[in-house]
């Protein structure tokens, strides 16, 4: 399939997981709402603008830059070997809304034109702001929902979906989801560090490998 259908296909099957992952998270009282409900729709209208954008642009040129981001969020979270064990955020300042916000609208707008790696960069994000690793984890896949759902509709709206795909990778990503969140809440930060290494350590080298093909 086209790689404009197949980005598509992946944000349909993706909203399911991300759906999944947040009301797991909202249950246990693991996203800041105080926060989450003004980037929430940065995030979403984020992603439209990089939905509209990708039907005119190729993405691939993003590559490179997105495995040095991957690998300078990867050394930097090896390095700072006690962050997110704790929570220190404060609450918002005018200038860390503006700067988050910011964020939110231009991660939103990557995930709904490219993708790789949102996650990771959500999470980073979130703990640079303070938050532990759960917390982060929590308000990461609230924003990820947020870019999912508007990339997903926009998708579906152009006809740009292949749902024999879409449909049995988004049940296995509801399994996965639920599964991943339950043994991060269940284990700590102690759990969701090293995984969050491990991952985005897996994706450089997944877009090192596509990179050289």
């Amino acid at each position: 399939i086209s790689p404009v259908v197949a980005l598509g296909t992946n944000k349909v099957a993706a909203v399911m997981g991300a759906l999944t992952s947040f009301v797991t998270f909202i249950r246990s009282g693991k996203v800041n709402f105080s926060i989450i409900k003004i980037l929430f729709p940065l995030a979403f209208i984020g992603s439209l603008c990089g939905v509209v954008v990708v039907r005119q642009i190729p993405p691939d040129f993003l590559r490179p830059l997105v495995i040095m981001l991957l690998i300078g969020v990867t050394i930097y979270s090896l390095l700072k070997k006690d962050w997110g064990e704790a929570s220190t955020y404060d609450g918002i300042t005018v200038r860390r809304l503006y700067l988050s916000g910011l964020i939110a609208f231009l991660l939103g707008f990557y995930d709904g034109f490219f993708g790789p790696g949102v996650g990771s960069f959500l999470m980073f994000a979130f703990l640079f702001l303070g938050f532990d690793f759960i917390e982060a984890a929590g308000n990461a896949r609230a924003l990820n929902f947020a870019s999912n759902i508007a990339a997903a509709g926009l998708f579906m709206y152009f006809d740009l979906v292949n749902y024999a795909y879409a449909l049995p990778m988004g049940l296995a990503m509801i399994a996965g989801a639920y599964c991943g969140a339950k043994i991060a809440l269940k284990k700590g930060a102690s759990y969701v560090r090293p995984l969050f290494i491990l991952m985005t350590t897996i994706l450089i080298g997944k877009q090192l490998w596509t990179l050289w093909q």
